[in-house]
C-alpha cells in the first residue's frame, strides 16, 4: 500500500483508500468498516464473485456463507455475513484478529441471533463436560465426534438384526482368507475340470517345465512373481485340493491362512463343493455386512444433518471470526497478494514451483485448461503451465506459475520441475505448455540477437546436417559400386552445355563494378562522417542498437504495464471487477533467482583460459584490420596519399606552348614551286 487517502465529504459512510499494485482501492482495516460493506459501492470492489472450491481457504466457511449453494461466493453473499455478525457482536473489531474463539460476553444476548448462538454454544459445552465461558471451534469439533460415536452405538444397540456370523467372530478373517485366494483356487478347479474333460490336456494345464528353467539359474526367491503365475497345484481328475502338500510355494503363505479359520486345522483335502459353499457364506456375510453398513452410516448422517443444523449458529460464527476477514483482504482489497508475506499469501496462491533455478510464488490452481487457453494470453505474462503428481499419494493437479524474472532459454514443454503445495507437500510437475511473453526489458532487449544467433546456429546445423547425409549418400554409392546420378534414357543425347557468352558477362562484370564502385563510394562517406567527430562512432552505435532493440524494447515495456493477473483468475472462475496489475517492481518479487557467493579456488575441470598475451595479440590484430579497411576506404594510406599528390601534381603543372609547324611547311613548298 503506497498511499492512503480518507474521502472526506460525502454521503454516508467516510471510507478510506489505498493505492494498491497501482490501482486505487477501498481499505478494510477496523469492524466499522465491515460493519458498513453494505454501504459501499460494488463497483469498487475488487472482485465481484469467487469459487467455493479449489482456493486455499477452507470450504467450509465458504458453504455456511453460501446460502443459495451455487458454489460461488457473491457480494450479496459478503454483505449478508457483515450483517449477520453485526446482529450477533457487540464490538465487530474483533473479527480483524482472525481468532478461531470467541466469549458469551462478546455475544448480544438481546438479539435473537445472539441468543441462538449462545443456546448453541451452552448445550456443546454441557455435553462435552466443560464448564467455561467461551467457546472454540477445536470444541465444536469435538462435540461433533463425540456425538458420531454415540450415534453409531445407539444404532448399533437398537437395530441389530438377528444374523449369525458363519464364523462366528473370525467371519471377517475367514473372508479376508478366501478372498487372498479366491482367483487361484477358482482357476485349479476349472484345471481340474478340463483335465476329466480331456486326460490328454494334463501336461499343457500344468506348469511348464520350460518356463522352470528359464528361471532355474537365477535367485529363485527373487522370482517370486514369475513363480506366482504358476498353477496353485497340479491338477488331477478327481477335482481335490491339498492344502498341506505340493501347494505352490509363492501361495503356500496365503492356503494356510484358510486353515484354522475356514476348514479345519487339520484338513488335507478340500473338494470343489466345499470351496464353493465357504464362498457362499462369505459372500452372504459381506452383502449382509454392507447393507447394515449403509444403513447405518444413512441413518448417522441424517442425525448428524439434523443435529449440525441445531448448533449451526455457533458452528457459523466461530468459522466468521477465524476466516471473514481473511476473505475481505482478498475479495475486496487484493492486499494479501500485494503484502508478499510468506505466512499470509493470497487464497488462490497453491504453492511454489522450482524451475531452473528460480522459485515462483505466484502458482494457481488450473481448474479449466480450455478456459486457461482462451483467457490466459490476456494477462500479458509469461505463463508456465504443469501437471503435478504427488510423490508421496495419488493426488494430481494443474497449476500455472508466472514467470516474472530473469530470462527463458532453458524453459520448454517437457521439461520436469517439483513444485510444493501450501502444506509443503512435494509433487513431480512437467511443463505441458508455455504463453510466451515479456518478462523485462533487458530480456526483451537481448531478444533480437538471441534469436538472431538461433537463426544462424539452426541454419548452419541444419546445412551441416544436409553436407553429412550427401557425403554418406555419395560413400555409400560408390562403396555399392553405383552413381547417384540416374542414367540418361537410351537414345536420348545429353543436353549440350550452352556456349560461353562474353558480351553477356561483360554486362554483369560492369554492373557488378557499378555496384561495388557506388558501395565503396557511399562507405567512404560514411566512413568520413563516423571518423570526422570522435561522438559520431557513438552515435552510430547507439542507432545501430536502437534500430535492433527499440522495437522489441517498447513493446515488452507495453505489454510490462498492461501486465494483469484477472484474466487467469477468471478462467477459473472468479469474476474479477478491477485490474490486478503486475508491474516489473513487484514482479521481481513474485519469482526468486538463485545466487552464487564468490567462489575462491580453482576448478581442476574447467575449460582451459586463453592465455592474456593472445587475448592482446588478437585484440591487436582486430583492431587493426579495422583500423586499416577504414584508412584504405578513406584513401588515407602513406602510398594512396603519394598517388593521389602526384596526380594533383601533374594536373596542375602549366601546359608548354607548342612551336608552330607552318615555317617548316611554308620552306618545301616554296622549293618545290621554284622547281
Amino acid at each position: 500500500m503506497a498511499k492512503t487517502i480518507n474521502i472526506q465529504g460525502r454521503k454516508g459512510y467516510d471510507w478510506k483508500f489505498s493505492t494498491v499494485g497501482g490501482v486505487t482501492r477501498v481499505n478494510i482495516e477496523t469492524g466499522e468498516d465491515i460493519a458498513h460493506l453494505d454501504e459501499l459501492d460494488q463497483k469498487l470492489w475488487t472482485v465481484l464473485s469467487c469459487p467455493v472450491k479449489g482456493l486455499e481457504f477452507d470450504e467450509r466457511t465458504l458453504a455456511l456463507m453460501d446460502a443459495d449453494q451455487d458454489g460461488k461466493i457473491r457480494v450479496s453473499e459478503v454483505i449478508a455475513a457483515s450483517q449477520w455478525l453485526k446482529k450477533v457482536l457487540r464490538d465487530m473489531n474483533g473479527l480483524t484478529q482472525s481468532r478461531s474463539s470467541i466469549s458469551f460476553d462478546q455475544v448480544q444476548s438481546e438479539s435473537d441471533e445472539g441468543r441462538q448462538v449462545i443456546e448453541a454454544a451452552q448445550l456443546i459445552l454441557s455435553k462435552l463436560g466443560v464448564e467455561k465461558q467461551e467457546i472454540s471451534l477445536q470444541d465444536v469439533q469435538d462435540y461433533m465426534a463425540v456425538y458420531e460415536e454415540k450415534c453409531r452405538a445407539e444404532y448399533t444397540a437398537t437395530n441389530a438384526t438377528p444374523y449369525e456370523p458363519p464364523y462366528g467372530e473370525q467371519s471377517d478373517a475367514a473372508m479376508e482368507a478366501i478372498n487372498a485366494v479366491r482367483a487361484k483356487m477358482d482357476d485349479y478347479f476349472m484345471r481340474c475340470r478340463l483335465v476329466e474333460f480331456d486326460a490328454d490336456a494334463t501336461a499343457a494345464l500344468d506348469v511348464q517345465v520350460e518356463k522352470i528353467a528359464a528361471i532355474s539359474g537365477e535367485n529363485l526367491a527373487e522370482n517370486m512373481a514369475e513363480i506366482a503365475a504358476y498353477p496353485l497345484q497340479r491338477p488331477q481328475r478327481e477335482a481335490v485340493f491339498c492344502p498341506t502338500a505340493g501347494v505352490n510355494p509363492a501361495w503356500q503363505g496365503a492356503v494356510s491362512g484358510l486353515l484354522g479359520v475356514v476348514f479345519p486345522a487339520e484338513c488335507t483335502a478340500i473338494t470343489e463343493a466345499d470351496w464353493a459353499d465357504a464362498k457362499s457364506k462369505v459372500d452372504a456375510y459381506a452383502a449382509w455386512k454392507a447393507e447394515g453398513e449403509t444403513a447405518m452410516n444413512e441413518a448417522i448422517a441424517a442425525q448428524l444433518e439434523t443435529h449440525a443444523a441445531a448448533i449451526a449458529p455457533v458452528e457459523r460464527l466461530l468459522h466468521y471470526c477465524r476466516d471473514y476477514f481473511t476473505l475481505l483482504q482478498n475479495y475486496v482489497l487484493m492486499s494479501d497478494f500485494y503484502r508478499r508475506d510468506e505466512s499470509r499469501l493470497a487464497v488462490f496462491q497453491a504453492g511454489k514451483l522450482f524451475i531452473d533455478q528460480r522459485q515462483c510464488d505466484l502458482c494457481i490452481r488450473v481448474s479449466d485448461m480450455g478456459k486457461q487457453a482462451a483467457m490466459a494470453g490476456a494477462s500479458g505474462m509469461y505463463l508456465i503451465y504443469c501437471h503435478c503428481v504427488s510423490k508421496t499419494g495419488a493426488a494430481e493437479m494443474d497449476i500455472v506459475a508466472a514467470l516474472t524474472n530473469g530470462d527463458v532459454d532453458n524453459l520448454f514443454e517437457g521439461k520436469n520441475a517439483i513444485f510444493y503445495d501450501r502444506a509443503g507437500h512435494d509433487y513431480d510437475a512437467v511443463v505441458t505448455k508455455i504463453i510466451d511473453n515479456p518478462i523485462s526489458v533487458r530480456q526483451a532487449f537481448l531478444s533480437p540477437y538471441r534469436k538472431f544467433g538461433k537463426w544462424v546456429t539452426d541454419r548452419i546445423t541444419k546445412s551441416a546436417t544436409e553436407k553429412e547425409s550427401q557425403q554418406f549418400d555419395n560413400m555409400t554409392a560408390r562403396a555399392e559400386g553405383t552413381s547417384l546420378t540416374a542414367p540418361a534414357a537410351d537414345g536420348a543425347a545429353a543436353e549440350k552445355k550452352p556456349a560461353f557468352d562474353i558480351a553477356k558477362f561483360a554486362g554483369i562484370f560492369a554492373a557488378i563494378g557499378l555496384a561495388v564502385g557506388a558501395i565503396g563510394a557511399a562507405l567512404g562517406v560514411l566512413c568520413g562522417f563516423i571518423f570526422s567527430k570522435w561522438y559520431n562512432i557513438l552515435l552510430i552505435v547507439v542507432l545501430v542498437v536502437v534500430v535492433i532493440s527499440g522495437p522489441s524494447m517498447l513493446l515488452a515495456w507495453m505489454k510490462l504495464r498492461r501486465r494483469n493477473l484477472g484474466p487467469i483468475l477468471n478462467a477459473n472462475g472468479w469474476a474479477i471487477n478491477s485490474k490486478i496489475k503486475v508491474n516489473t517492481t513487484f514482479g521481481r518479487t513474485l519469482t526468486k533467482m538463485a545466487s552464487y557467493p564468490k567462489v575462491v579456488g580453482s576448478d581442476p575441470f574447467a575449460e582451459k583460459k586463453t592465455p592474456a598475451w593472445v587475448k592482446v595479440l588478437l585484440w591487436v590484430v582486430v583492431l587493426g584490420g579495422l583500423a586499416f579497411g577504414v584508412l584504405a576506404a578513406m584513401h588515407k594510406l602513406p602510398w594512396q596519399k603519394q598517388a593521389v599528390a602526384e596526380v594533383v601534381e601533374a594536373a596542375a603543372a602549366p601546359v608548354e606552348a607548342v612551336e608552330p609547324a607552318a615555317e617548316a611547311a611554308e620552306t618545301p613548298v616554296a622549293e618545290t614551286a621554284e622547281e
